[in-house]
């Protein structure tokens, strides 16, 4: 792969002008007049509860599919997005084959983001789930100095230094630790890291064999959830769930499936509220939102799943959040 040409441009900031642009061309008669303040409450209830209620499915229930419940999840989305496309209530390109030939190597590296998620959530709790995704932002910004000779200025670095602090420090001192688990997780920091670089240019260039010349976020769902059905069913072979889905009981329990379901709706609510709130304030106050979202998150999965946890252990996490969201900070700096 050649590198990516920088132009001028930020990545980030791209992605999210893309973004703007993808949310007033994709909604048909639909007007979103509700005020910034719910738009930013039902992004942060969504995010967080997606990620709860995958930690309760996978360690509170105990399933040991995540590569099905991956699926599932995914099934759900495309059904949802189907159906308001059909209604006319979104607007979504059509799936032509050239499409799904440039499309398809982000969609790998989208469903290993997704798989290796559900593999380190099952093993490792949420708050430090939370902490070690900092890890990807160290990566992300090594691979735009390189790829698209983007400098970050001083201050980033330093909280990418203090990000990388806290994850050591929190590995160390957790009561929890998991080897699998932490390995499942560095592996989906550098394929998110991966997906983040490589998805702007695979924008641009689907754009090409889009009937409007365009890609709005609905498009990228439906290609994403659509192609990564038939990579996820040869996954559940591989990795041998079948066997186990032939004799969990869990599958005979309507509470679970129920669960399950909820999973998948809120997997989608993401994507559409991400956009709304995007859409009614912006990337600076989007991207400070998303970081300050992590502090009630990590708290919440202590309480709830009953971590136990040490000061110290309590401290670094506390120290990983307060990194996030000077990160934040500091992006919003070098932008302006």
């Amino acid at each position: 792969m050649k590198p990516f040409e920088n132009n001028g441009t930020d990545l980030e900031s791209g992605m999210e002008k893309e973004r703007n642009r993808s949310t007033r061309s994709s909604t048909k008669g639909v007007k979103l007049q509700n005020p910034a303040l719910l738009s930013g409450l039902a992004y942060c209830i969504s995010s967080c509860s997606m990620i709860l209620v995958n930690k309760f499915v996978l360690s509170g229930y105990d399933f040991n599919a995540g590569i099905s419940l991956m699926l599932y999840q995914n099934l759900i989305s495309v059904i949802i997005v189907s159906v308001l496309n059909f209604l006319g209530v979104i607007s979504t390109e059509p799936l032509t084959w050239r499409l799904i030939k440039v499309w398809l190597p982000v969609n790998v590296i989208f469903v290993g983001m997704l798989v290796t998620s559900m593999f380190s959530l099952k093993y490792i709790n949420v708050a430090m789930v939370t902490v070690l995704k900092n890890v990807t932002n160290v990566i992300t910004a090594v691979g735009e100095m390189y790829l698209f000779n983007k400098h970050h200025e001083s201050r980033v670095w330093t909280a990418l230094f203090l990000m990388i602090i806290s994850a050591i420090s929190g590995g160390v001192t957790d009561l929890t630790f998991h080897a699998v688990g932490y390995a499942w997780q560095i592996a989906n920091c550098f394929l998110t890291a991966s997906y983040s670089l490589t998805l702007r240019r695979v924008m641009d260039t689907a754009k090409q064999y889009t009937k409007s010349g365009n890609l709005n976020e609905f498009s990228m769902v439906m290609l994403n959830n659509t192609l990564s059905l038939p990579l996820g069913i040869l996954l559940i072979f591989i990795f041998n769930e079948v066997d186990y889905l032939l004799k969990t009981p869990l599958l005979r329990v309507p509470t679970f499936w129920l669960v399950m379901t909820l999973s998948g709706f809120l997997g989608l609510a993401i994507s559409f509220t991400s956009m709304w709130f995007l859409h009614q304030t912006g990337a600076t106050t989007y991207s400070l939102v998303g970081s300050l979202n992590k502090i009630p998150l990590s708290v919440a999965g202590i309480l709830l799943f009953k971590v136990p946890t040490s000061l110290e252990n309590s401290a670094s996490i506390f120290f990983g959040l307060l990194a996030g969201v000077f990160f934040a900070r500091a992006k919003m700096q070098e932008r302006s």
